[in-house]
């Protein structure tokens, strides 16, 4: 066991909250009440998918229930961080389209047993990473977008199309939403060891294995944030995904 589940655990628990609270609030960084509502509703959700995961992956219908449930609310959190007008909804798109072919590809293929003990967990890693994306990328194009506004209507008076003016500005900058996948791929086994890599040694698989593991763990996320980061993009230069 890497942890020791008890009281102990609850009271560091506890007080890394507060810390992390007291500096936000300390460095004013307007994040406060964020952490201190994200770490106890994260408290409350484990504790719930703990006592209802034993259920639901004995079969099939209840784990694509709660894949279903997961895209959903990475859809949700996705769009309400994007954007905060009608528009959200289209957050749901580039999450779809990272996540859904490359679980297709995988149990097509056999790599990924359609069981909910494996296909919940690679899903959510997947659904977790295309939400990471899609915050990221959208919020960065729009951002861009709003404080570039001059430059993208310059390029359209000069003869360029809506979407082109868009995306000549919003591109660079979605972009960036690439590279904390890229820094940890980068990085695996020299500055962390990722939680598939530790999951699975303490599994008891070998060492070999883990590896193996979180080496698809990570290629599968590439190709997801990348799927889900050029999606957003061409979401926000159409005009689907605005803050109008």
């Amino acid at each position: 066991m890497l942890l020791p589940v008890g009281v102990t655990l609850g009271v560091v628990l506890a007080a890394l909250l507060v810390a992390a609270a007291g500096v936000a609030a300390l460095a004013s960084l307007g994040r406060s009440r964020e952490i201190l509502l994200a770490g106890l509703r994260a408290a409350v959700q484990l504790a719930a998918v703990s006592l209802l995961l034993g259920w639901v992956v004995g079969s099939l219908p209840p784990t694509l229930a709660f894949v279903a449930l997961m895209y959903a609310v990475a859809a949700w959190t996705a769009g309400r961080r994007v954007t905060r007008n009608g528009s959200w909804w289209w957050a749901a798109l580039p999450i779809a389209a990272g996540v859904a072919p490359v679980v297709a590809l995988l149990l097509v293929t056999g790599l990924l047993s359609p069981r909910g003990i494996a296909l919940i967990p690679v899903a959510g890693i997947l659904i977790g990473g295309a939400l990471t994306a899609t915050v990221l990328g959208g919020r960065r194009a729009l951002d861009e977008l709003t404080t570039r506004r001059g430059e993208v209507e310059a390029a359209m008076a000069l003869g360029l199309l809506d979407r082109e003016a868009r995306m000549e500005i919003a591109r660079p900058a979605a972009a960036d939403a690439l590279l904390p996948g890229l820094d940890q791929t980068r990085t695996v086994g020299l500055v962390t060891l990722p939680g598939a890599f530790v999951g699975m040694l303490l599994g008891g698989a070998s060492p070999v294995q883990a590896g193996a593991v979180q080496l698809f763990v990570l290629v599968a996320l590439m190709a997801v944030q990348a799927v889900a980061v050029t999606v957003v993009l061409e979401l926000v230069a159409r005009g689907r995904l605005h803050r109008r």
